[in-house]
């Protein structure tokens, strides 16, 4: 009976299956990928917002005072470098939110010219800092919000209407907000427990990691699935992510290989768009690929969480009358 139970569930969602769906809803809208490709192009051609000027300023000021708590010449000048690094990042990366944001193909380190020449460079103080990070960062959560809508709409468009813009820009915020503290608060510990454990004895360290690595997909897929409750189902951000994890509770084998082959199709081909150099127009190839892929990605994620979720429940649903049987 049992044997006869299980034969009789439906097969679940096929990942390639999924995926490829994505690929053909956004072949046949191609409208889609317009703000992904708009956000490369600005960071490709557009102006650089830069903080160098700013840092340089106050450069000697840091010398000095970490010559005065002891620290050597040699590591003074790493920390320097680490420093020219972090102040010639592009501050409009920004834009680029997570885990609800929109794609962008470029890295915030980017500053090599372009085929209209060198980029304008904008350069900001430390007021101008803070007030170009909330605003950057407000405004990436809008585009995201905005950009998950649509997609989602296209790809899965079962319910009667798409979830207001509005709403769906509030609950945008919220999940982005709450999945940085959830991030943080677990991160922080694992990365001291880490520090200490290579102290300790490496070899215990790289066990530490593969562990990490093996169990890191229960927080990695119901993040993943997270935003997908409210562009699909129009839930609000805190039953959307009991019904990731409800979801992955039951599929992990299977969600978990999906977000793999998501990430590993989305981050693999990122090296292929960027082989043209930046001051070439062949880097418009790129970023149009970049941008259908990785929308198309996104559209296949939407359409396996609908399946999947359709699929779990007809399995509830077939179990329970047995369940009631057996107890009976």
């Amino acid at each position: 009976m049992e044997v006869s139970r299980i034969e009789n569930l439906p097969p679940p969602p096929g990942i390639i299956s999924s995926i490829k769906a994505g690929f053909d809803t956004i072949a046949s809208h191609i409208t889609a990928i317009l703000m992904p490709l708009l956000l490369n192009l600005f960071m490709w051609l557009g102006p650089r917002l830069q903080m160098n000027t700013f840092f340089s300023s106050i450069k000697n000021q840091l010398v000095s005072f970490w010559q005065g708590n002891g620290v050597t010449a040699e590591e003074i000048q790493r920390a320097l470098e680490n420093y020219d690094r972090i102040s010639n990042i592009n501050l409009f990366w920004l834009l680029r939110t997570l885990p609800i944001g929109i794609s962008s193909l470029l890295l915030p380190q980017e500053t090599s010219a372009t085929p209209l020449g060198e980029p304008a460079v904008w350069q900001v103080n430390f007021l101008g800092l803070t007030l170009w990070f909330f605003l950057l960062t407000f405004l990436g959560w809008v585009g995201g919000a905005l950009y998950f809508r649509s997609v989602a709409w296209i790809a899965v468009p079962d319910e009667e209407s798409a979830i207001q813009t509005f709403r769906a820009i509030i609950q945008t915020i919220l999940i982005s907000i709450a999945s940085g503290i959830i991030l943080m608060t677990i991160g922080m510990p694992i990365f001291i427990v880490l520090i200490l454990i290579v102290q300790l004895n490496p070899v215990l360290a790289n066990l530490f990691v593969l562990f990490l690595s093996l169990g890191s997909m229960w927080i990695i897929v119901p993040l993943f699935f997270w935003p997908h409750g409210v562009f699909v189902k129009k839930q609000n951000f805190i039953t959307s992510i009991l019904n990731s994890i409800q979801l992955t509770r039951f599929t992990l084998p299977t969600s978990s290989m999906f977000v793999l082959t998501v990430f590993l199709l989305s981050f693999g081909l990122n090296y292929l768009w960027n082989i043209p150099p930046k001051d070439s127009w062949m880097t418009l190839l790129g970023i149009f690929g970049h941008s259908f892929v990785t929308t198309a990605l996104l559209a296949g994620s939407f359409i396996y969480y609908r399946d999947m979720n359709i699929w779990l429940q007809s399995v509830i649903e077939k179990i329970r009358p047995n369940q009631a049987v057996k107890q009976a």
